[in-house]
Order: C-alpha cells, then structure tokens, then sequence
C-alpha cells in the first residue's frame, strides 16, 4: 500500500470515528443531570430522529403537523407537536409519538453551522394512553399524568439544552410567537 492510501485511509477511519461521537454527543444541561446512562439509551433516540431536523421532513416519518405552539406563560414552552398516531403507546426510545419544533430555534448543532431559520426540532415526547395502569417509565424517568388530558407523557430535550432538565415538560428557552 502506497504511504498516500495509507494516508487516506487513516483520514477515513478519523472521520467515521469523529463521526460517531458527534451522533452520541449530549449536549449540556444546567439543571441536574440525569442517570448518565440515560444518554447512552438517548443515543439510539437521537440517531433515529436527527433526520428530522428541520420542520419539512416530519411527514416523511408519519408524524402529522398540529398548527398550535404550546407555552406556558410562567413555565416556558413545549413548541409545535407533530404526531405520529402509530407511535403512540410506543415505549420504544427510537419511536417517539411526537417531535417538538420551535420558530426560530437552534437546535444542538446549529452554534456550529446555522442552516437557516424557520421551525426546528428541539425535543421528543412519547405519550402513552392511561387506561388505569402505573405511570410507565423510560430511561429511568417516569412518565407524567394527565399533562395531556388521559395520558402520561415523557419529554426529551435532545435537540436543545434545557436548564430545567432533560426531562422536563417545559422549556423556557422556547417561546411561541405572539398574534
């Protein structure tokens, strides 16, 4: 092998292995940290959903645009749902029933190269029905009640930090646009 395929590939398996942590990489948080294995389980969530970064590629996955922007005045905001009606009662970290999306919003990423403004995916929530059941649990977090009228709810803020938590239901780094 000439030293310069040596050299290729060498370059090759860098990229592949900065790549693999860039797909794994966690973005800070000020609120208390959860479970640090919780990132490792999140990892699979976060490389199954990243294709979904901006608002336009949501239909592809199923998930079904809602036209309100949800935000609590002394809470924060959660931003605009987008569900997938298949994915709901799923507990799979790589099925979540819906993607939040907030205007203008940067997600883990966008410090490094902003892509553009508009609508962009912040987080990820798994709703499960509540037939009478204990509250279920997913990556050591469990899940909240009645937040969603008859169901349990998780959020993950993988897209953008949220010093409430990871988990939190709200974040106040989001806002709804005013009318």
């Amino acid at each position: 092998m000439s030293p310069r395929s040596l050299q290729a590939v060498k370059a090759a398996i860098a990229v592949a292995t900065a790549a693999a942590f860039a797909l794994t990489a966690a973005p800070a948080h000020a609120a208390p940290a959860p479970d640090p294995s919780a990132w490792t389980e999140l990892s699979t969530t976060y490389q199954a959903t990243a294709k979904y970064g901006y608002e336009a590629s949501a239909a592809g996955g199923g998930y079904v645009r809602t036209d309100e922007c949800v935000a609590d005045p002394a809470e924060g905001g959660m931003g605009y749902h987008y569900v997938n009606p298949a994915n709901i009662g799923s507990l799979d970290p790589e099925k979540p029933a819906a993607l939040l999306y907030a205007e203008g919003s940067k997600n883990a990423y966008a410090d490094i190269a902003d892509f553009g403004s508009g609508r962009k995916l912040v987080a990820v929530e798994w709703v499960v029905k509540d037939e009478g059941q204990a509250a279920p649990t997913l990556f050591g977090q469990t899940f909240q009640k009645d937040q969603l009228p008859g169901h349990f709810t998780l959020h993950a803020w993988i897209y953008k930090p949220n010093s409430k938590g990871l988990f939190a239901s709200w974040n106040p780094l989001v806002v709804c646009p005013t009318v």
